[in-house]
């Protein structure tokens, strides 16, 4: 299992090459290949990057480069890769279920997700782990939501930034339940996580992946998780449904796109690549172990994903009235 210092320490914040490995495919890819993290280091997307980079170096036979692009939600990373070249060697690993809030949520979007992004393939679905700072008086959900009406406008929650499902998740939360707590964006899950970590914000919703470390060492109090199961690495902690949220099944999904025009066959082999290192039982094993469940599906049924996401969050956003400039 990967520690909180394995998971965070170590990582570069804006740069890094992994090993060059074996030559399978190399008439295929004939140059370093680009993986865009869209948030900063540390975060959930950024885990997998790093996780999976080495393992897909060593199946194309050219080097991966790991780079941040941080900010606006990760939609500069998205935007930066629908504009590149179309030939399968810059890839955007991000949640794709804030990339599908973005065609409703944001007014003047630079990019299409539908039109200028190929699916790749789903990698993983992380439940969000909802946790406080351990200095707030409360261990439950009915205590934090006691303790908020007792002090309107005392809790902060952390976000990866404007628009993401975690910023929109805590909205619908509050409207339901009358919350007067104040939302705060950050450059990402990672830098969320350390605020609420130092306190400078105290509540989160937030990825188990990148979030569960902090909690089992008590850097973090576990209040709930989301879905409709608990997690073996925090029994103790609620479901969503349990507690009767109004959203039971959100969390970050994890998937890698890739530039507009690349080739359908590229896609489908990038996919078969990265779905055989997700079942290797060392990958699969630290995504288990750190709250996730491994997704493999087809292009085509990822692609058909994001349509059904972007339609089931246009949704909510249009009945929230939630809209953001940009």
């Amino acid at each position: 299992m990967l520690t909180r210092r394995a998971a965070l320490t170590g990582l570069a914040a804006g740069t890094a090459t992994v090993a060059l490995g074996a030559p399978a495919w190399s008439q295929n890819f004939t140059k370093q290949m680009h993986v865009i993290v869209p948030y900063g280091p540390g975060g959930t997307s950024d885990i997998l990057a790093r996780l999976i980079g080495p393992k897909l170096s060593e199946a194309i036979g050219q080097p991966v480069i790991v780079e941040n692009k941080p900010s606006a939600s990760g939609n500069i990373g998205a935007d930066y890769v629908a504009k590149q070249p179309g030939d399968g060697h810059t890839l955007l690993i991000t949640d794709v279920g804030t990339l599908a809030t973005q065609p409703s949520l944001v007014k003047k979007l630079s990019f299409d997700v539908q039109k200028d992004l190929v699916p790749v393939g789903m990698v993983m679905f992380s439940p969000y782990c909802f946790a406080v700072h351990p200095s707030l008086p409360v261990n439950t959900w009915a205590e934090l939501i006691a303790y908020d009406k007792a002090n309107p406008g005392k809790l902060n929650v952390a976000n990866s930034g404007v628009g993401s499902i975690q910023h929109l998740l805590a909205i619908v939360i509050a409207k339901k339940y009358g919350l007067k707590w104040g939302m705060v964006p950050y450059r990402g899950g990672a830098p969320a996580i350390r605020a609420v970590v130092s306190n400078e914000s105290n509540v989160i919703l937030n990825g188990a992946l990148a979030t569960m470390p902090f909690v089992t060492q008590n850097q973090l109090k576990g209040i709930a998780v989301s879905g409709d199961k608990r997690l073996a690495g925090v029994p103790n902690l609620p479901t969503f449904k349990e507690l009767g949220m109004p959203i039971v099944e959100v969390g970050s999904w994890q998937g890698f796109l890739a530039s507009k025009g690349t080739p359908p066959a590229m896609a489908a082999r990038l996919n078969m690549e990265i779905k055989k290192i997700l079942m290797t039982p060392e990958i699969s094993k630290k995504i288990v172990d750190l709250g996730g469940e491994v997704r493999t599906d087809t292009p085509d049924e990822f692609g058909a994903w994001i349509a059904k996401a972007i339609a089931e969050w246009g949704a909510v956003v249009k009945a929230e009235g939630i809209q953001v400039d940009g």
